[in-house]
């Protein structure tokens, strides 16, 4: 019994014996999971703060290469817009100098063409809106030739050349292609004769010098010009003082026009700017106009005088200051 009972307390105790080191074992074991997990804890806590750190880093340093992306791409895109400009504005050049040059070739080979070609020789002549001076005249002054090439002349020469007639005023000259050239004058009008010497000179209202003949027209003699005999030629104009009078001529022959009585007209004595004398050869008068002043009021009295005194021959005085009571009046000739 008592060595049953040994075995009993010795299995007991070791028992005891096991469970306290089983204890021990799982406490220590506990201690080591315990500080484990701490480390783990601790280990994880500064992963993440490391983890943290870097992922903002890491967007900070995406955030910068897609700026520098989006930079570099703006960039290339600029240098690519301007090649692109650059490459139109040389395209352009290049047209503008094909376009230019392929003009020139077609205006010099027109130009080549148009003065060798027969077809461009001149075939006709025309000449229109003349009067005074004959066709073969002007086209002789004008030196043009036929079959000569129609572009080998310049118009301002021709005209000059045809202006040298002194009736000629203007000139006009036009090409109808292929071989037509059209010749336009306007002619001066002679109005006036004016004595000098034996002959007389045909002027227009303008004083030009048209020509110089024995011959006087059925035109007023203007008598007692200023101008010099020596400058009374064929191109001139009368003088500065001749040209005045000349106006106070052309509004008395208005004037007399009116009252029907400017055909009657066959001279004016111009000698004397402050007394125009008119002169009617068939009705055998002569009319003291005065100066160019108040013509109007002054030649007014002339048709009443010249029908009263119709059969008489004498002189009409018109010649006074009509403000100053003065009253017109015939003189019949003793």
């Amino acid at each position: 019994m008592k060595k049953k009972s040994k075995e009993q307390d010795y299995n007991s105790n070791l028992r005891d014996s096991i469970e306290t080191n089983e204890k021990f074992f799982e406490q220590e074991e506990n201690k080591k999971r315990v500080e484990r997990e701490k480390r783990i804890k601790e280990i994880n806590k500064v992963k993440k703060k490391e983890h943290d750190s870097f992922d903002f880093e890491t967007e900070t340093v995406i955030g910068m290469t897609n700026k520098n992306n989006e930079q570099k791409q703006k960039q290339k895109k600029q240098i690519e817009s301007k090649k692109q400009r650059q490459l139109k504005r040389k395209r352009k050049r290049i047209k503008f100098v094909l376009t230019v040059f392929t003009c020139l070739i077609l205006i010099v080979g027109t130009l080549v063409i148009a003065f060798v070609s027969p077809i461009f020789n001149i075939r006709k002549i025309e000449v229109i809106d003349n009067k005074q001076i004959s066709s073969d005249m002007i086209i002789s002054l004008s030196g043009l030739k036929l079959d000569t090439n129609i572009f080998k002349f310049f118009n301002k020469d021709i005209e000059k050349n045809i202006k040298e007639n002194a009736y000629i005023d203007s000139v006009s000259i036009s090409r109808k292609l292929p071989g037509t050239v059209k010749i336009s004058v306007k002619e001066r009008e002679k109005r006036f004769n004016v004595q000098v010497l034996n002959r007389y000179a045909y002027i227009d209202e303008q004083g030009n010098i048209l020509e110089i003949a024995q011959e006087k027209l059925s035109l007023p003699i203007i008598i007692g010009i200023k101008t010099s005999e020596e400058n009374v030629v064929p191109g001139n104009r009368l003088e500065k003082e001749d040209l005045k009078k000349l106006e106070v001529i052309i509004n008395i022959l208005k004037l007399a026009k009116k009252d029907n009585f400017s055909d009657k007209i066959t001279s004016i004595d111009i000698s004397n700017e402050n007394e125009y004398i008119i002169y009617l050869e068939e009705e055998h008068k002569k009319i003291y106009l005065g100066d160019a002043t108040n013509l109007k009021d002054r030649m007014i009295w002339v048709p009443e005088i010249l029908e009263k005194e119709k059969e008489k021959a004498g002189e009409i005085f018109v010649n006074g200051d009509f403000n100053n009571k003065f009253r017109a009046y015939f003189r019949e000739n003793v």
